[in-house]
């Protein structure tokens, strides 16, 4: 009888925690899956407004041969999204590794601190963010004519031109850095204390401390770090794809078709991306059973 009673008891409780869950079910069904699979079936069609309405003509992959033979800013600007992730979320997620190690240790003032370096998160939403952006606020004048710049220069081209296209928006890697420094900060305070004064009694140094032990376990959030920082970064308008997309969808030429084409390629693209971030920092490391096994070689 308690059991069965269990049962129904339980069952009663999912049920009102799935009729909560339900507006929200309903409208991520609606509002984002449906629109994600419709862009699909657009993508392999002509769509165009007329009199009657919405038409659309089947045309197989002509909207991803326009993408890729035709239209000659699509590519390059694949390219140049690449080559902004690849530069902007490391640097990104290792500023934010070193601020977050900086706020984890025992300071005065230590909350003031770390509410200081989260407020810009706060203050400058996204249409702040914009505007800044636009006006040119964000970006720091004459860095060509810096003597470092310039000997960079003639040694390599391309470390210029990656050094020239960080600190062009150097304020907006500071901005992006609030909420990986929280995953950080959270995830250090998870350690095991005693792991590391295990470690500073075997005579470890803090520098080993850091990279035998923190790193290791920090390793999964900063993969989540990163690839949280590859989509917050496709959203703003550095993301030179993102402009063509919009322009494309209100092509009376081109239409909803290419628009569709040109989404699910940089989607691609993005997947690619979080995938390499993925492969590159999933590796699990277990800094406790490496602990274990260098005490059992000392003892023999």
């Amino acid at each position: 009888m308690k059991k069965a009673k269990k049962s129904v008891f339980e069952k009663r409780q999912g049920f009102l925690g799935y009729m909560f869950l339900l507006p929200w079910l309903i409208g991520f069904l609606s509002l984002t899956v449906w629109p994600f699979v419709y862009t699909i079936f657009l993508s392999f069609h002509e769509v165009r407004l007329t009199v009657e309405g919405w038409s659309t003509t089947f045309n197989g992959i002509d909207n991803y041969n326009l993408a890729f033979l035709r239209n000659t800013e699509f590519v390059p600007a694949l390219i140049s999204f690449a080559t902004m992730e690849l530069l902007y979320a490391p640097v990104i997620t290792v500023i934010a590794f070193i601020l977050a190690l900086l706020l984890n240790q025992k300071i005065k003032f230590r909350p003031a601190f770390r509410a200081l370096f989260f407020l810009p998160v706060i203050v400058m939403s996204g249409p702040v963010m914009y505007q800044l952006m636009d006006s040119g606020s964000m970006t720091f004048a004459g860095i060509r004519d810096m003597i470092l710049y310039q000997v960079v220069e003639e040694f390599s081209p391309p470390v210029a031109h990656a050094l020239l296209l960080l600190f062009q928006n150097f304020s907006m890697v500071l901005w992006f850095t609030g909420i990986p420094i929280i995953l950080f900060i959270s995830g250090m305070q998870k350690i095991n204390d005693s792991m590391l004064e295990a470690a500073k009694i075997d005579a470890a140094t803090s520098w080993q401390i850091l990279w035998k032990i923190i790193i290791p376990i920090i390793r999964p959030i900063a993969m989540v770090s990163i690839i949280l920082t590859i989509v917050q970064l496709g959203t703003y308008s550095i993301n030179p794809v993102l402009s063509l997309v919009q322009d494309a969808i209100y092509n009376s030429t081109s239409g909803l078709g290419v628009a569709s084409a040109f989404a699910w390629i940089y989607t691609a693209e993005a997947l690619a991306l979080m995938g390499l971030a993925f492969i590159l920092l999933n590796k699990r490391e277990d800094p406790e059973k490496e602990q274990m096994l260098a005490a059992k070689k000392r003892k023999m």
